[in-house]
């Protein structure tokens, strides 16, 4: 019966590869592709089979890496140029970019603890210094202030006043509240129309001034005709009217 090895647990093949080449000491720019190769291998073999998704990204990687070993022992692709092409070179690259992002993961992460152990205080500023301001320079407002600059704000001025104004109501006349008191209106017009005993409704009108004056004289003037105590009396449209007391 073997004895159960564990095995320590990597991020992906890209973090087995960089752990081979730190634990071997070598450059990533020249890897000793046999070497690696052979010890990524011997990881494989040793993986637990059961998660397929992992283990398949490994066995892509242990494709490359035979695949990269193949190239290795043929006569080197050669450029335009006529330079020597590595087969090792993408996977440097790759392998590059790895390790700066697992770099700067770690650097993150340090930050991160840290900032756990940072505490800062509530503010205790007074209020009269927090919401304290310079005081303004006048000449530095007016230092770009010019006449016809002024007189442009004026215009707009101007402008936004005409537009609140309405220009249907603005056209009205001042409307004001008379006040009159009918039964005092409706006694002086019967007392006038019985001391002159006959006169004209102009007479009448002459007495007092406003419309709710003309309006009570008018209404007196039906009252006393219901009750008979007054005659009127026009000989035709628009002409005079004539008040006779009974």
């Amino acid at each position: 019966m073997g004895i159960p090895v564990k095995l320590q647990v990597f991020e992906g093949p890209l973090d087995l590869l960089v752990h081979l080449i730190d634990k071997n000491k070598v450059n990533i720019q020249d890897i000793p592709i046999a070497e690696i190769t052979n010890q990524y291998m011997e990881y494989v073999r040793r993986m637990d089979e059961e998660n397929l998704d992992v283990m398949s990204e490994f066995l892509v990687m242990a494709a490359t890496l035979l695949d990269i070993k193949a190239k290795m022992l043929l006569p080197p692709e050669v450029t335009k140029e006529g330079e020597p092409i590595d087969p090792r070179a993408e996977l440097a690259r790759r392998l590059l970019e790895y390790k700066m992002y697992k770099y700067m993961a770690q650097e993150l992460r340090d930050r991160e603890e840290a900032a756990a152990f940072t505490v800062y205080r509530q503010p205790d500023v007074p209020e009269e210094v927090m919401s304290w301001q310079p005081p303004a320079d006048v000449d530095q407002i007016l230092e770009k202030v010019t006449l016809s600059g002024l007189l442009l704000l004026y215009q707009e001025m101007l402008k936004r006043q005409e537009r609140r104004v309405d220009p249907i109501r603005s056209r009205f006349g001042r409307l004001e509240k008379e006040e009159i008191d009918l039964s005092e209106t409706m006694r002086f017009v019967q007392d006038y129309i019985e001391k002159v005993r006959r006169c004209t409704f102009r007479n009448v009108m002459a007495q007092r001034k406003g419309k709710p004056y003309a309006v009570a004289a008018f209404l007196t003037l039906l009252e006393l005709m219901k009750e008979g105590k007054a005659e009127v009396r026009q000989d035709g449209i628009f002409e005079e009217i004539y008040i006779f007391a009974v």
